[in-house]
């Protein structure tokens, strides 16, 4: 960039445009006077012409000529002409160039000094040439008697020196307008300088070229997902964005965004939103929204995305070990009651009640174990079942496992270990929290068949209305903070989850009130092309 050049893109534009409005003002104005100078030597040729051809037609001047009278007839009368169309000459001379009338008298009978051959061969023509008055443009025509015979000719001019002084008069008037057109375009070019100036924060065109560069590599970088709204558009929409919202390339339609990324009828949300949970079809985003009042009242907003999807598994891995951790520590509270009975009958002297009262408890413990044991074969679920249990008798809620519960093995399974727990685990949960104090109970069901699996969660609760319940599947959130929310082991999230995982595997998930708040998943077993049925 030229050193003479400002600094900033505004004043750079400016010195540009100033540039260029001056050069071309500048040509525009020599333009005009040449233009100006052009039209005056045209006009005052069609003027020497016209009189020339019309002294020539006159039948006076013929009959000046042929009388022998011209001198003294036709003098005065050229002499008037020419004052009243302000001309330098009118010379009305013999075919030999004998003058018979001019501007000076004492040329008159001196010969014409110009060019006359056309006209003796019968054509009116124009020339510039340097005559006795200096440089002249000039018209001469064939002056003829009545069978047409040349017997004289007629010129007129004037001279270049007259011309300049009428084209020069006209500069003034070129300048004026000049200077008007230049003072309406550098304001122009000022206010076109201090909007550039605003828009660009006073930024130079390498400032905004790296700044964009910058831009472009941090929006490709960053590890969040990154979305620009602006009046219901998706402006910006980077990499990670696109895979954490299974995007397209190129131009993002509003209607190719979920639905809690939609916002108002405008594309935007009046409220910004701060580690809002959201779940997609596999995927747990943490939303954060910043809306932003843009210039003439247009809405625009800033949208970031986190993938909390490894980080909720884990947080249910933990929540699971957690309930094991709080079960093994309520059973060691109570074997050292247990223990403390046991000895305590010892002392005195009872040793039979002793050994009755450990194996009753034992057996009762060692029932519920073996039971779901042989009724499930996964391992995982067993050991859920029996920390949620313990998790419920803490809390002063019964909680039962059917009979009708039964589970294949491991290599029948529909649903993988983690998919089994997060249904589970989330729907026990969600029952738990919802029961009924006076009155709480959680009934689990899990069946498996050649149909499908079915898992059936009922609590004393009072339910959710159908809206309610769409609202909860559709949209996962809560009211806790994040960091109360990853402590709790994501609540809040449990329907959501729980459809995101029955939705992958095309299942259904409904919730009814009958002999209390009863919501059933079904996942239908896979056909033998790997199709649910």
């Amino acid at each position: 960039m030229a050193r003479w050049l400002p600094c900033t893109l505004a004043g750079q534009a400016f010195a540009i445009q100033a540039v260029a409005i001056v050069v071309i003002i500048a040509v525009a104005a020599s333009l005009a006077a040449y233009d100006a100078r052009r039209d005056g030597d045209q006009a005052a040729r069609d003027r020497v012409v016209a009189i020339a051809v019309a002294l020539a037609d006159s039948p006076s001047t013929a009959e000046a000529i042929e009388s022998g009278t011209a001198p003294a007839r036709l003098q005065p009368v050229t002499e008037r002409v020419r004052s009243d169309a302000d001309l330098a000459f009118i010379t009305i001379m013999a075919p030999d160039r004998t003058r018979f009338t001019h501007t000076n008298p004492a040329l008159i009978g001196q010969p014409f000094v110009g060019t006359i051959a056309p006209a003796l061969a019968g054509r009116t023509f124009t020339e510039t040439y340097t005559g006795t008055l200096g440089p002249s443009i000039r018209a001469v025509s064939p002056v003829r008697d009545g069978s047409g015979r040349i017997i004289g000719l007629v010129s007129a001019g004037i001279t270049v020196a007259t011309l300049a002084d009428r084209w020069r008069g006209q500069i003034p008037i070129i300048v004026i307008v000049t200077v008007i057109a230049l003072a309406l375009s550098m304001a122009g070019t000022l206010l076109v300088r201090r909007r550039l100036l605003r828009q660009t924060h006073g930024l130079a065109p390498a400032e905004l070229r790296v700044m964009y560069e910058h831009h472009d590599a941090v929006l490709h970088a960053i590890s969040e997902g990154l979305i620009v709204v602006d009046d219901g558009v998706a402006v910006v929409v980077n990499d990670e964005a696109r895979r954490l919202l299974t995007l397209d390339d190129g131009p993002v339609d509003r209607s190719a965004l979920p639905e809690f990324l939609r916002g108002g009828a405008d594309g935007t949300d009046p409220h910004d939103i701060r580690d809002e949970v959201h779940v997609t079809g596999d995927r747990v985003l943490v939303v954060n929204r910043t809306a932003i009042d843009g210039p003439r009242g247009s809405r625009s907003a800033v949208v970031t995305l986190r993938d909390r999807t490894e980080l909720q598994g884990a947080l249910g891995e933990l929540d699971s070990m957690r309930v094991f951790a709080e079960s093994l520590r309520s059973q060691a509270h109570e074997s050292a009651n247990r223990l403390h009975t046991v000895v305590g009958l010892v002392e005195m002297g009872r040793p039979q009640d002793a050994v009755a009262f450990a194996t009753t408890e034992l057996e009762l413990s060692q029932h519920l174990v073996d039971r779901l044991t042989a009724a499930v074969g996964e391992p995982a679920l067993v050991a859920l079942l029996l920390g949620k249990g313990a998790q419920a008798n803490e809390r002063g809620v019964e909680l039962t496992v059917t009979e009708d519960t039964q589970l294949g093995a491991d290599d029948d399974a529909i649903l993988s270990s983690a998919e089994l727990i997060t249904v589970a685990g989330n729907l026990i949960d969600n029952a738990l929290d919802a029961c009924d104090r006076s009155d709480p109970w959680v009934e689990v069901t899990v069946s498996q068949d050649d149909a499908g699996l079915i898992i059936r969660v009922a609590d004393s609760g009072p339910g959710m209305d159908p809206d309610e319940f769409a609202r909860a599947r559709r949209r996962g959130y809560s009211t806790k903070p994040v960091a109360d929310v990853a402590t709790s082991g994501g609540r809040g999230l449990g329907l959501a989850l729980v459809s995101q995982v029955v939705d992958r595997h095309g299942g259904t998930i409904t919730a009814e009130i009958t002999y209390g708040s009863v919501v059933v998943v079904t996942v239908p077993r896979p056909g033998a092309d790997g199709t649910r049925a």
